[in-house]
């Protein structure tokens, strides 16, 4: 297969949803998350119907990433609790669940401690919506499920690439498929009418100063390469980025924060399953 045109990459991400090689349940979600007219009242009716669906999430939000160990027993408890924005987020990143382990070995346990990271992050900086940055550091490589279902083959090239040339996954993404995993997450979150500031924290976590780095972006940024160098999981590539100084400047950490961080992280996967699911 030849490298795709960027606008025809853009299109079959874009069409994901309706691929044949979405599971059913996947399925339902994703349609859900992008109907215009989704409410809380009917995302929990939706969940609750499901007991496999239902035990995942309340799995989930009892874990690290959201801090509400052992807490919350209800769906209706667990939706009123952090939102629609983070609830839409989560359902995303368990739709794909599977999906990840299929395209990349590690990806999920790499994305369940850069939500655990971005968690630590954001409560140190003091932000209120700790949930939704928890949400887009759980999500903020779903791009990378999204190409390697759309194009498995050359997908397969990517990871090959990656090997032999010593070279970032963006980077063979871009020489082999013709957009890079950012891009295609960024486009599904829009096309699912995700908050703006979780599709720039996925659009912009390698490259934050093309965003002037918003504080979300900042924290995703920083919590994916916090990941990496800590050799949690794995994303594509061994190399962890650079931390950008715009990021730096944003979240105005010290040198002890930083510190601090990485052992409430370690603290926090240790005491976890680290495959959720």
């Amino acid at each position: 297969m030849n490298k795709q045109s960027y606008a025809d990459v853009r299109k079959k991400v874009e069409r994901l949803s309706s691929l044949p090689t979405i599971p059913p349940v996947a399925t339902k979600i994703l349609k859900l998350i992008g109907s215009e007219n989704i409410s809380l009242n009917k995302v929990t009716e939706f969940i609750s119907r499901d007991q496999a669906l239902s035990a995942r999430v309340l799995k989930i939000i009892n874990s690290p990433v959201y801090g509400f160990p052992g807490r919350i027993s209800s769906i209706s408890q667990a939706v009123m609790l952090i939102g629609i924005g983070a609830l839409k987020g989560m359902l995303l990143g368990i739709s794909m669940f599977d999906m990840m382990h299929k395209t990349m070995m590690g990806l999920w346990e790499h994305s369940i401690g850069t939500a655990v990271a971005a968690k630590a992050i954001a409560t140190k900086v003091g932000m209120k919506e700790i949930e939704d940055v928890s949400v887009a550091g759980l999500i903020h490589d779903i791009g990378k499920v999204a190409l390697g279902i759309c194009y498995p083959e050359l997908y397969k090239n990517v990871i090959i690439a990656v090997g032999e040339k010593k070279i970032y996954i963006v980077e063979a993404e871009e020489n082999i498929i013709g957009a890079n995993h950012a891009e295609a997450g960024s486009w599904l979150a829009r096309k699912w009418r995700f908050p703006l500031s979780l599709v720039n924290s996925i659009e912009y976590h390698h490259n934050p100063s093309a965003r002037h780095s918003s504080m979300t972006i900042a924290i995703v940024h920083l919590s994916d390469t916090i990941i990496k160098m800590m050799g949690f999981g794995f994303s594509g590539d061994p190399f962890a980025h650079r931390i950008e100084r715009i990021a730096w400047d944003t979240l105005a950490l010290t040198g002890e924060d930083l510190k601090g961080i990485f052992i409430e992280i370690e603290e926090a996967i240790l005491s976890q399953e680290t495959s959720i699911f």
